[in-house]
């Protein structure tokens, strides 16, 4: 949920590089690429508000729980593993609009469930469609984008990523409100949490409508023989100053130039199983990203307020305030990604993590009062807690998966980025699993564990991450 896959980025090229004739169209098309971007962060997130009323509405114990909001984890590492292939096979439109469908059917579905078990289903469902998401929007955009505005409108993903986190927060504070602050008040018939997990039908319906809005990936329509289509794609996205002839012919050819990585290219030499260092390098930086508990912050805060005597009200409104510090720190990273670094922005995010995890790990030790923590160590909570936000968006967030699109050798870059990105969706659901059973064994300790984590990130980022600023990808090795 924090961030997504980078596409290997496609060589500069002469006629990439021109301004485009219609800037405001390419603008367009990639907003509406990354629509899916949006839906993945509103869907990664918008649990957070329903936590508390599904385990009171089926009477189910932390474990039970956390599976269920785990569960969706399955599909999106399912959907991650599937959409690069069936977007080859039949298009990375058709491979959004399959996405769409499927957000939409999952809100519906976990909005009216039978049961646990078909929730737990439409999750899965959902978390494949956030799969395919988080593969083919940063893919089609890089696919589209003129190079001298890429990396700008690469950022685009991201960017919507975060706002769609902020949006579900928001939607799910006023939906509480309608209900006079009960999760499980009931609005026209339904409850609160169906509701908010069904509004997301809304953007999805949205997304699905806009990809008919936009053209075909001029990569693809070559691979499959349009090449007359993709002259006009191209004209349309790059200008019709381009020599189109000589564009379709560059693609064609780097097309197939490519080498298809596979797992065997990521061992060491002689070897069956010894990854290469950089692979495990690759591992580290999404491990750590996960485990220093930055999504415990996006699915269970209202659950995590409300357990330390905070209303539902203003727990609510505190999942969103944190959110919307998600978005400013995205911006900061943003900006200062090519300008100071990638590496120093990792260590500065390392420090300020685990120095606000360590005051939340102190202010949870205290004895509740009345249900309440005591007022200094409430206001300490929740100061850090968005301090912590700040700096894992301002850092890990992002860095990673920069540090993740440039850091491998060009003939291992795919599979090697497929496996980190595999090892962060596990790490993922590792936290999202454990959390409710870690926090009723004991939450400062929780806390502490992910200040270990976020103090350790800090040596590995110093002895085995080199930085990627400035290289040329053809340079790494």
């Amino acid at each position: 949920m924090t961030s997504t896959a980078q596409a290997p980025t496609p060589p500069p090229s002469e006629g990439r590089a021109a301004h485009p004739d219609h800037l405001g169209h390419v603008i367009f098309i990639t907003a509406s690429a990354a629509m899916g971007g949006f839906l993945f962060g509103y869907d990664s997130s918008v649990i957070n508000g329903a936590v508390e009323a599904i385990r009171d509405r089926y009477d189910i114990g932390s474990g039970t729980l956390a599976q269920v909001i785990a569960i969706a984890l399955i599909g999106c590492a399912i959907g991650a593993a599937t959409a690069g292939r069936i977007a080859d096979r039949i298009g990375r439109i058709r491979c959004m609009q399959i996405s769409a469908v499927l957000f939409a059917v999952s809100a519906v579905g976990s909005a009216l469930p039978f049961a646990l078990w078909d929730l737990a289903l439409w999750r899965i469902i959902g978390g494949f469609a956030i799969g395919m998401a988080s593969v083919i929007g940063p893919a089609y955009i890089a696919e589209v984008a003129p190079a001298a505005y890429r990396g700008r409108l690469g950022s685009f993903q991201q960017a919507a990523i975060v706002i769609g986190i902020a949006i579900s927060q928001l939607v799910n504070y006023g939906i509480l409100q309608l209900a006079d602050g009960d999760q499980r008040g009931e609005i026209g018939g339904l409850e609160a949490w169906q509701w908010m997990l069904g509004v997301m039908v809304v953007p999805a319906l949205l997304y699905g409508m806009l990809s008919f809005a936009i053209p075909e990936s001029p990569r693809f329509l070559i691979s499959v023989g349009k090449t007359d289509r993709a002259k006009e794609v191209l004209a349309e996205v790059e200008g019709h100053g381009v020599d189109l002839d000589h564009r379709v012919a560059e693609i064609d050819r780097a097309m197939r130039s490519e080498h298809k990585s596979t797992f065997r290219d990521l061992l060491v030499a002689g070897s069956r199983f010894k990854l290469l260092p950089i692979v495990w390098v690759g591992i580290g930086l999404s491990v750590f990203q996960q485990l220093v508990g930055i999504n415990v912050a996006f699915y269970y805060s209202a659950t995590l307020w409300q357990s330390v005597g905070i209303d539902p009200s203003s727990s609510f409104f505190y999942s969103f305030t944190t959110s919307i510090i998600n978005i400013i720190g995205t911006v900061i990273a943003m900006v200062l990604v090519d300008r100071v670094g990638r590496k120093p922005l990792a260590l500065v995010g390392s420090v300020g993590m685990a120095v606000a995890l360590a005051f939340e790990a102190w202010a949870f030790s205290a004895d509740l009062v009345d249900g309440k923590l005591p007022e200094t160590q409430g206001v300490m909570a929740l100061v850090a807690a968005h301090v912590f936000v700040l700096f894992f968006a301002l850092s890990w967030g992002v860095v990673v998966w920069v540090f993740l699109g440039e850091m491998f050798p060009n003939r291992i870059r795919a599979a090697a980025l497929g496996v980190a990105a595999s090892a962060q969706w596990i790490a993922n659901w590792a936290i999202t699993a454990s959390f409710p059973s870690l926090a009723d064994w004991n939450l400062s300790g929780t806390y502490v564990i992910y200040t270990i984590f976020a103090v350790l990130s800090i040596p590995f980022v110093l002895r085995y991450v080199k930085e990627t600023k400035g290289k040329a990808l053809e340079e790494m090795g």
